[in-house]
């Protein structure tokens, strides 16, 4: 047997690969953080609470609440888009802008995007007024290899 077959070599081996994976989660998950930076992105359950209404409410079918699951929640200045899943719909990112102290429905955004379509997703979010970082934490986040 030789010393490459031992076992300290294949745990050895199984922690480097485990590492090398580490290593890879890490810099996707700091890239994405960049990208978000100046961005409020937790999922609370106030936040939960405060845009499930929201949400339901301009569903074309009838949604409760209750049955609206979020990916990600994303917040800067008076602009939102929450990454949404309902039983009714495909997941998509709903766009709100807070006027006069209420937030209102701009538009909704849904499909698959490659991450070369960073660039387009990010002035198609622009257009629609979002803030600059808030349409590059939306384009990263959409684009994001699951």
């Amino acid at each position: 047997m030789s010393k490459f077959n031992s076992l300290p070599h294949r745990h050895a081996e199984i922690v480097m690969i485990a590492l090398t994976g580490l290593g890879i989660t890490l810099t996707s998950a700091f890239a994405a953080t960049s990208a978000c930076d100046g961005v409020k992105v937790d999922v609370t359950k106030a936040r939960k609470e405060a845009y499930a209404p929201l949400v339901a409410s301009v569903m074309e079918s009838k949604v409760k609440p209750a049955q609206v699951k979020f990916s990600t929640i994303m917040e800067s200045g008076n602009w939102s888009a929450v990454y949404v899943s309902t039983p009714v719909s495909d997941d998509g990112v709903m766009f709100f802008q807070t006027v006069a102290g209420k937030k209102r429905f701009r538009d909704v955004w849904g499909g698959w995007a490659d991450p070369s379509e960073r660039p387009e997703l990010v002035a198609w979010a622009k257009k629609l007024g979002a803030p600059a970082d808030l349409a590059r934490c939306f384009a990263e986040t959409v684009t994001e290899d699951e």
